[in-house]
């Protein structure tokens, strides 16, 4: 028997069909197309869901169960996404109206512990007991692994680690909150301090490299850094200390055994891991112990939602 795994974004719907070795054998998707009515998103859903096992070769005779890794607060005792800020969910049954289209069990949980399991299961932290998944996107995304565990607190909103603050009364933050962890280390949090930058320095070979390309990307700074622009690598080393900043707190919170990251901005390699593992090295409250967190990029990439999905009811 084989599982599907549903990943839930603001871009794209994805369903994988998942087979007993986690791999997965099929994908079908489509655009989200916000904002839109909940009950047409789960409609193409499960019509992707469909097509996905279509492209596999089998049915959904062929299928054990659906899992769905969704935005926001998911409650896992009643199927019910309780909200997601960027969807217009409030007290959606997703469970029960996609397991009564696709005559399935279902399940739900947050997208990214649903990514944090993938990554756990069969990707950067595979074998792991203990494990912190950070995604570094739109927002910062976070998932806490305990014991082969999803860690979700009493009422499924734990691990929204993206809104511990490290600047007080910082930047103003979606959440309401300001100086968020995720104003200042999410992609877009790198985009704004880029373009301060620029606006300051309209001279310099980053505004450059951002006229040359038409827009401010997480790249920009990183392309001037390696031009030898001085601007672009004061904005990278602040970025890096925001960071890293509150990679340490969570590091001296929870003491994972596997910190991975993930998003775009590590496709920055060793010039985004090095600086990180030094910083973390000197401000780690552990540094005497004898076992250390291991940090790492992920490596599933977006499959590992999909696949963190299709384990949720093993």
């Amino acid at each position: 028997m084989v599982r599907i795994g549903i990943d839930l974004g603001g871009t794209n719907i994805v369903a994988g069909v998942v087979n007993e070795q986690n791999e997965i054998i099929a994908k079908a998707e489509c655009k989200t197309n916000l904002p839109r009515p909940a009950d047409a998103i789960i409609e193409d859903m499960a019509r992707v869901t469909e097509q996905a096992v279509e492209k596999a070769g089998l049915t959904m005779d062929d299928v054990q169960y659906v899992g769905a890794g969704c935005p926001g607060t998911c409650n896992l005792e009643t199927g019910i996404i309780e909200y997601s800020s960027n969807f217009g969910f409030k007290e959606v049954p997703l469970q029960k109206i996609l397991s009564e289209r696709l005559g399935k069990p279902v399940y739900i949980e947050n997208d990214a512990n649903a990514a944090a399991l993938g990554e756990t299961i069969a990707g950067a932290a595979k074998g792991a007991k203990s494990a912190l998944c950070i995604t570094l996107g739109t927002g910062v995304g976070g998932g806490i692994i305990i014991d082969g565990k999803i860690y979700g607190g009493f009422n499924f909103a734990g691990a929204e680690l993206g809104h511990i603050v490290i600047v007080e009364g910082g930047e103003p933050c979606p959440c309401g909150r300001k100086g968020c962890w995720e104003a200042y280390a999410s992609a877009t949090g790198l985009i704004r301090q880029t373009k301060t930058a620029i606006e300051a320095f309209p001279d310099s070979p980053m505004a450059k490299i951002a006229k040359e390309y038409g827009k401010v990307s997480g790249r920009t700074a990183f392309d001037a850094m390696r031009q030898g622009d001085p601007i672009g690598k004061a904005v990278v080393d602040r970025y890096i200390g925001y960071l890293a900043c509150g990679l340490v707190n969570i590091i001296n919170i929870f003491q994972p055994e596997v910190l991975c990251i993930g998003g775009g901005i590590c496709h920055e390699g060793d010039t985004l891991i090095k600086p990180l593992e030094a910083y973390i090295e000197r401000e780690r409250y552990s540094k005497y112990s004898k076992n250390q967190t291991r940090l790492c990029v992920a490596t599933l990439g977006n499959d590992a939602g999909i696949i963190g999905a299709a384990c949720l009811g093993a």
